[in-house]
């Protein structure tokens, strides 16, 4: 019986720790629009572009001209 609830409370540890890494973002657009990430874009610097993810699971890149803020909520 210990071993199913040590085993549980390292699941439930390890559960939190991986929600704990993510942080939502709002970028704010040159025009006025706001998009929500599900973490902090990458910034690549080969390409010029911002690259992230969606609140709806979709990848994007934005050029980093067109991009006035980054914020976590």
């Amino acid at each position: 019986m210990t071993q199913r609830t040590l085993a549980t409370f390292m699941l439930a540890l390890g559960l939190a720790t991986l929600a704990g890494c993510s942080s939502p973002t709002v970028i704010t657009l040159n025009d006025g629009r706001e998009i929500q990430a599900v973490d902090a874009p990458k910034y690549d610097e080969d390409s010029g572009f911002y690259e992230f993810q969606q609140l709806d699971g979709k990848e994007t890149r934005i050029n980093k001209d067109q991009v006035r803020t980054v914020k976590e909520l």
